[in-house]
């Protein structure tokens, strides 16, 4: 079972940008499909990103399409998400999660991280 610890969230103005980081202990990332998520308050996990267990492959929700890019570090054992001009509609806890499919659903990953925060200010 991988363990997974993402970093980096924080308070942005708009227009601003972060990195977050995903930290895996365990496994190795290239065993699965990783995935980025979010959680506005209230709200379901929404899909934000993925990656292929290759790492040939990624996929992005319209909403942040062009302006969120997600890699991988296979000698660091970390998968980032690096989010440029945030918008306040990004507000939300972020969550890696990894599994053995490629795919948009919460369900279809095993193990997820416990989240960061992210705010951005108007």
């Amino acid at each position: 079972q991988v363990q997974l610890v993402e970093s980096g969230g924080g308070l942005v103005q708009t227009g601003g940008s972060l990195r977050l980081s995903c930290a895996a202990s365990g496994r190795a990332v290239i065993d699965y499909a990783m995935g980025w998520f979010r959680q506005a308050p209230g709200k379901e996990h929404n899909f934000v990103a993925v990656i292929s267990r290759s790492g040939t492959r990624t996929h992005y929700a319209d909403s942040v399409k062009g302006r969120f890019t997600i890699s991988r570090d296979s000698a660091k054992n970390t998968v980032d998400l690096q989010m440029n001009s945030l918008k306040p509609e990004d507000t939300a806890v972020y969550y890696c999660a990894a599994g053995g499919t490629y795919s948009t659903l919460w369900r279809d990953f095993g193990s997820w991280g416990q989240g960061t925060q992210v705010t951005v200010s108007s």
